[in-house]
């Protein structure tokens, strides 16, 4: 891979992973609030349906589309260890695998499985909102914030580094 296809990759990878940090930031920092104040069948009810309409949105396609983007690039650097920016890189590709997908895919995704299996004016599904779901899946994608946000930050130090060598 030329140095300027693993800077366009970095570049694009940082910005990916910055949007996609600025999509958990607004959901822990007031969305999950803001649909916990509501009634709660109707923030039940509301968060059913922005769980099945994020799998038609860009948000997806970044989200997922990261991983692979993520994990070539760190296996490319790996493989070419005087690559400049590669060890930036390598870190950025373990943080968002395990802190962004593995995050999504242990916790996240079979909570929202969960909470689309229950009718949202169940007494059921708000024992579970209150109880599990709220408290939980926000810990959770905080995590997810941060962890997106870290590699953000990997990915912008690889790329300062493959500008100053090259």
């Amino acid at each position: 891979m030329s140095q300027i296809w693993f800077l366009f990759l970095s570049e694009f990878s940082l910005i990916s992973a910055a949007l996609i940090a600025g999509v958990f930031l607004t959901f822990s920092d007031f969305v999950m609030r803001s649909l916990d104040g509501a009634k709660t069948s109707a923030g039940i009810e509301v968060m059913q349906a922005i769980n099945r309409e994020v799998f038609r949105t860009i948000f997806m396609v970044l989200l997922i589309g990261m991983w692979p983007v993520s994990a070539g690039l760190g296996v490319y650097a790996f493989l070419q260890p005087a690559q400049s920016g590669g060890a930036a890189i390598m870190a950025a590709a373990i943080i968002y695998s395990v802190g962004v997908m593995g995050i999504t895919l242990v916790f996240n995704v079979p909570m929202n499985n969960r909470l689309a299996a229950r009718d949202s004016d169940s007494p059921e599904a708000e024992a579970y909102w209150s109880d599990t779901y709220f408290p939980h899946w926000t810990f959770w994608n905080w995590v997810r914030a941060v962890a997106s946000a870290a590699a953000a930050v990997c990915y912008l130090t690889a790329c300062l580094q493959i500008v100053h060598h090259s």
